[in-house]
């Protein structure tokens, strides 16, 4: 074989072997090195741009695609313990031309954390009606959606600030009473019992516990590497004990039924989906709501957990998007009346 041929194979087998060398590496070695890489492509590939807003010394981080238009924007709030690109995918099954906005929850990821901040579910919700004030959202009113503790700051924030709610989306929410204990509730009791408060489900420090949590929330059981695992605890061990202040803190008489509490001022349209298998948030929530807010509507989804956002975005994406064009269809019949 020619010297120069030779050469040009070598070369291009190198070319190609660092890269793949670097991910085996990543993996093995830095798994939540990969998961930020993989969070930061998915962005990347979606289109969504991270920002930050500042309201006095406080700092919002938060992710959008889109401008305002026509249509309502739309502002998303996660759950306890994740963060703004747990929406990725949705994001995926959502237009182009809608305005998204996902904001990193008070003490999540890029937002401010302080030991001096209110984190009930009362505080919560005003810090993010002064993130909603710091990107003037509320110019025309919005579409809020919130998953399980986002779904109880969300509800709240309806209730609290109406005027700048159009409609509203309760994905397994938290701050209900239920009349059937989950087995995440029960799991809780036997700790208190115990007193391994300590061992919070829903605060994993191990792979295993990890694999446990994920087994916990979701129905659809997913096949993750012990690598991956490990990663996903190594990206949260150092927010540990934050989580677990908060825990505490949403757990606590003041929040535990902030939504029950604040729900029949809710005056915004508002759609309700609940996984059917939900075993961290019991599922008999979704007709709490029904039951007290006038215009709500209901979706149980089969075959789901708590963790409806993963488990199924498509369909999640596409009940928020005929919910939304239900209430453009009543308000263009209002109008021709």
């Amino acid at each position: 074989m020619d010297l120069d041929v030779l050469n040009m194979f070598v070369i291009a087998g190198s070319t190609l072997a660092i890269p793949i060398l670097a991910f085996v590496a990543s993996f093995l070695l830095w798994p939540s090195a990969l998961i930020r890489i993989y969070y930061w492509y998915w962005r990347r590939a979606l289109g969504m741009q991270v920002r930050y807003a500042s309201y006095d010394d406080y700092q919002f981080c938060y992710s959008y695609r889109g401008r305002p238009g026509y249509r309502p924007s739309i502002l998303m709030l996660h759950g306890f313990s994740a963060h703004k690109d747990m929406w990725l995918s949705i994001v995926k099954f959502l237009p182009n031309n809608l305005h998204l906005v996902c904001v990193d929850m008070p003490g999540h990821e890029g937002t401010t954390r302080s030991d001096l901040d209110d984190y009930s579910i009362i505080g919560q919700a005003k810090r993010i009606h002064q993130f909603v004030e710091c990107i003037k959202l509320n110019r025309k009113p919005f579409h809020l959606v919130g998953t399980s503790m986002g779904g109880n700051v969300a509800g709240v924030y309806a209730a609290q600030y109406p005027e700048d709610i159009c409609s509203l989306t309760l994905i397994c929410p938290a701050g209900l009473p239920s009349t059937t204990d989950s087995k995440f509730i029960k799991q809780l009791r036997e700790l208190q019992e115990s007193k391994r408060i300590d061992r919070i489900p829903l605060i994993p420090s191990t792979p295993e516990e990890m694999a446990d949590m994920l087994k916990l929330c979701s129905y659809v059981r997913f096949k993750v590497p012990q690598q991956i695992l490990q990663g996903l605890v190594d990206v949260r061990i150092p927010h540990n004990d934050f989580y677990r202040k908060l825990f505490l803190e949403i757990v606590d008489e003041k929040s535990r039924h902030s939504l029950h509490e604040n729900m029949s001022k809710i005056k915004a349209p508002t759609q309700v989906i609940w996984g059917k298998q939900d075993q961290v948030l019991d599922v008999s929530g979704a007709s709490v709501l029904a039951s007290a807010i006038p215009d709500c509507h209901v979706y149980i989804l089969e075959n789901c957990g708590h963790s409806v956002v993963v488990e199924r975005p498509r369909k999640t994406a596409n009940l928020i998007l005929e919910f939304l064009a239900l209430l453009h269809s009543i308000d263009n019949n209002k109008k021709q009346a």
